[in-house]
């Protein structure tokens, strides 16, 4: 990106977004997020999900790296402790207990997309002779590299490292704990862990979902806390129009919002 961002003026902006927002007026608020829009294009702030969710803007079809990578980047130390022990996340060990009753491999090769601080790799060290984790985010892998749980780490995004990872040896076994929030239109993702996968692997993942009525017309959507929530329909449809069969989509409790049950969905599918 030209030039440099204008601090400031950013936070000014921002933090007025997010007064208006709180306030009740959609309208301000999203006049204020395009204004960081202007002075930030990469989107450090998420200002185009924050103006998705307000329902003044376009679902854009990711949240975007540069605000996933300064978001995670900014909670890497805390994670666990306000993800697993303060929102009562549980979403590794839904998996690695859902792959121990319907496919319980032994597994070659895992890839764990979004590994973060390691979670589902330590849930899921048994089942593989090799752990491959990735993340966007370089506090989270910097914490997860401490833990000697991987065999390799490396900092990228999920789909692009689909796209761009150069080993030809394929994946029975990848793993997207609660990395679908963080996108919207998931062709891209399945395309790419169909094409680095072998035949019979199984790809096990969370998502979070919303009420039929929530969602309307659409397969897709920003939700009140900048997360994006999938129809179910939709996830199974694109999962088989990219060769796989689902194995299994069960209906999970993601984590605890603001004290409020998260509903979702963990689903098993495997690789024709």
């Amino acid at each position: 990106m030209g030039g440099e961002i204008d601090e400031a003026a950013l936070a000014e902006a921002y933090n007025r977004a997010l007064t208006l927002e709180k306030a009740g007026d959609a309208t301000g608020a999203a006049v204020a997020y395009r204004e960081c829009l202007l002075l930030d294009p990469d989107d450090h702030g998420g200002a185009a999900i924050r103006l998705a969710g307000l329902g003044q803007g376009e679902t854009p079809a990711s949240a975007g790296d540069a605000y996933v990578a300064t978001l995670f980047d900014q909670h890497a130390d805390a994670f666990e402790d306000i993800l697993v022990r303060q929102l009562g996340y549980g979403v590794p060990a839904l998996i690695a207990e859902r792959l121990g009753e319907i496919a319980p491999g032994p597994y070659r090769r895992l890839l764990d997309l979004g590994c973060g601080t390691g979670l589902a790799g330590e849930a899921l060290a048994d089942r593989a002779e090799t752990l491959i984790g990735v993340d966007l985010s370089e506090g989270m892998i910097e914490n997860c590299f401490d833990k000697d749980v991987y065999d390799q780490l490396f900092i990228g995004e999920a789909v692009g490292f689909l796209e761009d990872f150069d080993e030809e040896e394929p994946f029975d076994l990848v793993v997207a704990a609660d990395v679908l929030p963080y996108l919207g239109d998931l062709d891209p993702l399945f395309a790419g862990a169909a094409q680095r996968m072998a035949s019979g692997g199984v790809l096990a993942f969370s998502t979070e979902t919303l009420s039929d009525e929530a969602f309307g017309a659409r397969d897709f959507m920003v939700g009140p806390h900048q997360r994006f929530h999938h129809r179910a329909s939709y996830v199974q449809d694109r999962l088989g129009a990219h060769g796989f069969d689902t194995l299994s989509c069960e209906d999970i409790t993601v984590r605890r919002q603001e004290g409020q049950p998260a509903p979702g969905h963990l689903i098993l599918a495997r690789r024709r």
